[in-house]
């Protein structure tokens, strides 16, 4: 698997670099790669949708 070039950073999460935080990543093929600024070697690879409905059910949860 190719890394991707693209990774931005949740904008809760600061500026500069060495914050811990969610980095997300797309591809021309609607791949999306997520991965942990503290350990970038670890990517997990989803679809939209998929993501999509992961962030409702946690919204769900949290009751937001």
């Amino acid at each position: 698997m190719r890394t991707p070039d693209n990774w931005q950073k949740s904008s809760f999460s600061g500026s500069g670099d060495g914050n811990n935080c969610l980095e997300l990543a797309g591809t021309p093929t609607a791949t999306l790669h997520l991965r942990e600024s503290d350990t970038p070697a670890t990517i997990l690879t989803t679809t939209p949708g998929a993501l999509a409905l992961l962030l409702e059910g946690i919204r769900a949860r949290s009751g937001q």
